[in-house]
């Protein structure tokens, strides 16, 4: 049985699809990439000017949107993703392959050239930031509200695929202080944990680790379910702008 919209709802809804950025247009694509490449990725065992690593692919957020340009550069004596944003958004994304059981911990590097003038995680208008760790999810949608469920119906009808259950973000943002968790502005089901954006974090290396159960279990008060999708993005199409980072190597780890 199909729900009843009203034009309210489908406007509310459209704003939920383009919001939850890993839409049927992100997530489609998935299925075709590499099922058993090892979890994490090493871009500095890769040549500058080289293709993007095996099992990755660079995938629109919202159609008809300027994709963002992913490249490997030297960086000193070790190859690193650089990520070029001009009006864009599109997400280098790998399928979900992470044994949260054995390996429930994320640890990255990434610089942000500076923050994106305008930006604001909070606002959907203005949401836009210049490096995000993405991790999508699956889990049991009967346990969703009626408008999510609902959004979700849509979305399948329009697409042809599900959207994810939940999204997990941590990203670089001078929104809020490191530590804040930040709804997106239109959907619960993507939520983003600030780990970078302090004075003095503009153009320089970071050096990153987070406990992925725990957080999620933080953020979205109950266990995670299975991975099915993880990576990188950076975008500024909501503030019309530019904006440049670099992602060093990211390993899924034991909690020690």
């Amino acid at each position: 049985m199909h729900l009843p919209f009203t034009p309210k709802t489908h406007r509310r809804t459209a704003r939920f699809l383009e919001a939850a950025l890993f839409s049927v247009l992100l997530l489609s694509p998935l299925s075709i990439l590499a099922q058993n490449a090892s979890p994490g990725i090493s871009f500095s065992t890769s040549e500058a000017g080289a293709s993007l690593p095996a099992g990755w692919k660079n995938l629109p957020v919202v159609k008809g949107k300027p994709m963002t340009r992913y490249t490997l550069v030297q960086d000193g004596r070790t190859t690193v993703l650089q990520a070029d944003a001009d009006r864009s958004a599109s997400a280098l994304m790998h399928e979900g392959n992470i044994d949260l059981n054995d390996t429930p911990v994320v640890s990255w590097r990434w610089k942000a050239e500076g923050p994106i003038e305008g930006a604001d995680n909070r606002t959907g208008s203005k949401e836009d930031s210049p490096a995000r760790l993405v991790f999508v999810f699956d889990g049991d949608k009967s346990k969703l509200s009626l408008y999510d469920r609902a959004s979700m119906e849509v979305a399948k009808r329009v697409g042809g695929q599900d959207l994810p259950y939940a999204t997990l973000m941590y990203i670089w943002s001078t929104s809020a202080a490191p530590g804040s968790v930040i709804p997106n502005p239109h959907t619960g089901r993507v939520q983003m944990i600030v780990v970078s954006g302090r004075p003095g974090d503009a153009g320089q290396w970071q050096s990153l680790r987070r406990n992925i159960v725990e957080d999620y279990e933080k953020v979205f008060h109950e266990a995670p379910g299975r991975i099915t999708g993880y990576g990188l993005l950076t975008d500024t199409d909501n503030t019309a702008t530019t904006s440049r980072a670099w992602y060093g190597d990211i390993r899924f780890m034991p909690d020690k």
